[in-house]
């Protein structure tokens, strides 16, 4: 019997030192936070923007109709290669083709009526030259008959010639000094006939001119029923068929597009870049793309356009184009040149880039969820006095905004506390952040979780569990 009562006291005595002891281990673990932790390495890091988007050529043409009409003829399918000025489409053009041969003739006509002009101009000065031949000639006998006429006279009055003599040769002076005035009639009447003629062919060639720009706009307007091809590219875009009436554009309503026609020469990935990134990108930084329609490969690139207008994300329009402020996630506009695009490339595929901003050799990094945010007033030590925590009076409010300043950094395994450190960081990486100042190569700094980075404060005791978290079945 004493035995059994020896053994009773023995098993509780037991009982109660090892409740002593796992009483006093809890009370030494009260307040220890179980945490996972990282470490500060030296590497080389990379910041990279990612943005999706779509494969555009860099030029293209919407090729819209100049005139309305019938479309009777298309020359070119989707898919062709089309050269600068070719004619790719057309449409029907009867009235404006009988206009310009209308014209056509119109100026044929004044072209004959100039020549005529011409022919007649020429014939008129060779009658001037004729006729001031003849005065000459004409004024020449002239002055010979006068010779003689003056002989006569002087015989007749000194009465050695006859006056049927003298009568004669009065008749022969004054019949030729008629003629001179004749044949200077003829020149005076050769030239008002030049003057005529001229003024004829001014007149003539004047029509011509007026005839010709009649025939240059009715061409003008014959042209515009027949589509070019601006540039050399490809046929990307042809939304229409034979027979379908085209309409040109007026104020607020858009003609019809004929077709669509690209420059592939260059080709771009046109993303668009999330407003919190834009700051970080450059021209002529270099990217790597991907599009889904070629999986596994990856092509390179750089940047050639970045746009200065925000895009709203909900409605695809430029902020300044919305009739109401709008404080909605916003990106912007980046074209990348891709350098060696494939042949089988097409535009409208879905594109995702990613654009290198910055590069870091030898860089001392931390994981980014290891990067945390406290105020001020968190990370003093509690100095109040017992006279303080009573006193119902408020706060100094430039203390209160000191308090409430808000500390990046990070919390150090020290002594197996938590520190917070205050650190400065620089460009950031898919998995890491670069950090400027605040700890140095190899420290260990606590990572997670994510409640325990949220909620921990500076000096708490910390115990590091590293093991992959176990999985639980559903």
């Amino acid at each position: 019997m004493k035995r059994k009562w020896k053994t009773v006291v023995g098993v509780v005595g037991l009982l109660v030192i090892s409740g002593g002891a796992y009483a006093g281990y809890r009370y030494n673990q009260r307040g220890i936070v179980t945490v996972q932790t990282g470490r500060a390495v030296r590497q080389d890091l990379t910041a990279v923007v990612t943005a999706s988007g779509e494969i555009k050529p860099l030029k293209y043409i919407n090729i819209g109709a100049n005139a309305m009409g019938r479309l009777i003829d298309i020359y070119v399918k989707e898919g062709d290669k089309v050269t600068k000025n070719q004619v790719v489409a057309r449409l029907e053009s009867i009235q404006a083709q009988a206009e310009v041969a209308a014209q056509r003739a119109a100026v044929s006509s004044s072209q004959a009526d100039s020549a005529a002009s011409e022919a007649g101009l020429k014939a008129a000065d060779e009658n001037i030259t004729t006729a001031q031949a003849t005065v000459e000639r004409t004024k020449a006998d002239l002055r010979r008959m006068k010779v003689d006429f003056d002989r006569s006279t002087e015989l007749f009055n000194n009465k050695l010639v006859a006056r049927q003599d003298f009568d004669q040769k009065k008749s022969l002076y004054d019949a030729q000094a008629a003629g001179v005035r004749e044949a200077e009639a003829r020149v005076s009447q050769a030239r008002a006939q030049r003057e005529q003629l001229s003024a004829q062919l001014n007149s003539s060639q004047r029509r011509i001119a007026q005839m010709d720009a009649n025939l240059r706009r009715a061409a003008d307007v014959l042209d515009k029923f027949s589509a070019y091809s601006p540039i050399n590219g490809v046929v990307t875009n042809l939304p229409v068929r034979v027979g379908e009436t085209m309409v040109i554009g007026i104020q607020n309503s858009p003609g019809s597009t004929l077709m669509t026609i690209a420059d592939m020469s260059v080709i771009t990935s046109e993303v668009k870049v999330d407003e919190t990134d834009i700051v970080n990108v450059r021209l002529d930084q270099v990217a790597d793309i991907t599009i889904d329609a070629i999986p596994g490969r990856t092509f390179k690139g750089h940047v050639i356009e970045i746009g200065n207008t925000a895009i709203l994300r909900s409605t695809g329009l430029a902020a300044s184009q919305s009739a109401i402020s709008s404080q909605e996630a916003k990106d912007f506009k980046v074209v990348i040149a891709m350098d060696n695009p494939p042949d089988e490339i097409r535009p409208g595929l879905s594109c995702t880039s990613k654009i290198v901003t910055a590069t870091r050799q030898k860089a001392l990094t931390i994981p980014i969820q290891a990067l945390t945010v406290r105020q001020k007033g968190d990370l003093e030590p509690e100095k109040k006095s017992e006279k303080d925590k009573n006193s119902n009076s408020p706060l100094d409010p430039a203390a209160e905004k000191a308090r409430k300043e808000e500390i990046q950094g990070v919390f150090v395994i020290n002594l197996e506390k938590a520190e917070f450190r205050k650190v400065e960081t620089g460009i950031t990486g898919a998995t890491d952040i670069e950090v400027l100042s605040g700890i140095k190569d190899g420290d260990e700094l606590i990572t997670g979780s994510y409640k325990v980075i949220r909620t921990l404060r500076n000096e708490t005791k910390v115990k590091v569990d590293n093991k992959a978290p176990a999985k639980t079945e559903s």
